[in-house]
């Protein structure tokens, strides 16, 4: 049957409706791009994207980037939700957070050590939900233009010098470029010949909710054991880690009451009592990244990119970053504003930092295994996390108060996320994001750098205001994604300065 051709050309299509798809499809279309989403499930309210199982903990980089697009007040769930993962034992210390199940209290971290965070920075992490997510993106994604097409599942795909054909069964989409945001499995990754290197997984990880006859047998809160861990935090929740090498995840056999049972018997050693099995999921720690995120005009992100243990919760996060800091460096190279080398330099900077979570994950793995050298580990891991200096670090790691990109440059801020700075008029420098331009932030009235943004025009929003507190900047250059490409602490050196523009920018 002769394929049938869908009439417009995209400039972009997107495989996949998640998060990650739908922030980087809002990302395109707020810089004029068209925007084809194809996804291929039915309906997006899957329930294991509700809670329990849709809980997801959110990134400092991820609420900024959520922040300064406007759509964080959108999120409600945070606001009444409290972690189903963290000990539900009355009088427990409150968890901020753990490592390979080692909990870090939120008394214990020295948030002062982050200096550049000032008083008015969104919060450092968050809870909200898979569905919630989709909700919020899907629902500005369509306000912005961005066509979402379900049940449209992608069969493969051929590209050449100008542009990329999709196929799905007996239809054909095409578009200027494709990016693959369609999961761990994903099709664009496969057909594309993307390599995907990595490690093999030690373990099959549970996630379900049951009924327990007498759950009083199981301990409260997260259990090591000579088998494995489990976890019982609020009632009828469990996460188990079985480690059979991945083995039962992997043979894709049906999750029965039966087997989550003896599962659950063994690694905690009880003879405790599943009467129901309402809902469940498995996974695995495999850990791995493919080699380059770009081959000619097909592109990939989040879950397609890189995938690992869901420990600690940063596979969102990372992808919510892809999407967006691939976001303005393609709708610039699409409306052929892009300098050499911008789109280039998505893979050099996202590509470590997927590699250090990766590494990340296996690290707590490392510490998990059921066998003596572990457990000595992970006793000597728990006395460092325990301390302030341990939580501090443990905590800044998990919420990515870390990340940055090596952009070279003096200044010891560039490569990181721009503070939100309040200014006297009580606005933020976040508020004035939301268009997704650049920003060239003079903090000091200097007539160098009026005279430069009126060189690159509209890709520089030029704003000169003093700053409640200017952490002792003159002028800071801020990329569409919120990343400091220039700063000054006393006059800013024009010549420095134009050459970091020129370095993302062509003036208009």
């Amino acid at each position: 049957m002769k394929a049938t051709q869908d009439p417009p050309v995209h400039d972009v299509i997107i495989a996949g409706a998640g998060p990650v798809g739908l922030f980087l499809a809002c990302e395109l279309a707020l810089a004029n791009c068209s925007v084809l989403i194809l996804e291929k499930a039915e309906q997006p309210n899957s329930p294991l994207k509700f809670l329990p199982f849709g809980i997801r903990g959110l990134s400092a980089p991820t609420i900024e980037a959520l922040y300064r697009r406007g759509l964080l007040p959108e999120l409600e769930v945070h606001k009444h939700l409290k972690n189903p993962h963290q000990n539900a034992q009355k009088g427990a210390r409150r968890q901020a957070g753990h490592f390979a199940g080692i909990p870090f209290q939120e008394g214990d971290i020295d948030t002062s050590a982050w200096t550049h965070r000032l008083p008015g920075a969104t919060d450092n992490s968050l809870i909200s939900e898979m569905a919630e997510l989709e909700t919020v993106l899907t629902r500005r994604a369509t306000s912005l233009g961005v066509t979402i097409k379900r049940g449209v599942a992608i069969t493969g795909f051929h590209q050449t010098a100008e542009e990329v054909t999709v196929l799905s069964n007996d239809q054909s989409f095409t578009s200027k470029w494709l990016v693959g945001c369609d999961g761990s499995r994903s099709v664009v990754r496969k057909a594309g010949g993307f390599e995907f290197a990595g490690t093999e997984p030690e373990f099959t990880g549970y996630t379900a909710k049951v009924d327990l006859v007498d759950g009083e047998k199981l301990s409260p809160g997260r259990t090591m054991t000579a088998t494995g861990m489990y976890l019982q935090s609020q009632p009828g929740y469990l996460l188990i880690q079985d480690f059979d090498g991945g083995a039962f995840h992997h043979s894709e056999m049906p999750l029965t009451q039966e087997h989550v049972q003896a599962v659950l018997r063994r690694v905690s050693n009880t003879d405790v009592t599943i009467s129901a099995l309402h809902m469940g999921t498995t996974w695995t720690d495999r850990a791995r990244q493919a080699t380059n995120y770009r081959k000619g005009r097909v592109l990939l992100a989040g879950d397609a990119a890189h995938i690992h243990s869901p420990l600690g919760g940063q596979g969102l996060n990372l992808g919510m970053g892809d999407a967006m800091n691939l976001g303005w460096k393609l709708a610039a190279t699409i409306h052929n504003k892009a300098p050499e080398g911008l789109l280039d330099s998505y893979q050099t900077e996202r590509h470590p930092i997927g590699a250090q979570v990766l590494d990340w994950s296996r690290a707590q793995v490392a510490i998990m295994r059921p066998n003596p050298a572990a457990r000595a580990l992970n006793a000597i891991m728990r006395d460092l996390i325990n301390t302030r200096d341990g939580a501090t670090y443990f905590a800044a790691r998990v919420w990515g108060i870390f990340t940055h990109y090596h952009l070279g440059g003096d200044h010891p801020l560039t490569g990181h996320s721009v503070p939100n700075f309040e200014f006297e008029d009580g606005t933020t420098i976040g508020e004035l994001m939301h268009d997704g331009r650049a920003i060239l932030l003079d903090l000091g009235s200097n007539d160098s750098l009026k005279k430069l943004a009126d060189v690159f025009g509209s890709p520089l929003n030029y704003i000169t205001a003093k700053a409640k507190e200017q952490l002792g900047l003159s002028a800071v250059l801020i990329r569409p994604d919120g990343i400091i490409a220039c700063a000054a602490d006393n006059d800013p050196d024009h010549q420095v300065f134009q050459k970091a523009a020129a370095r993302w920018f062509i003036p208009s």
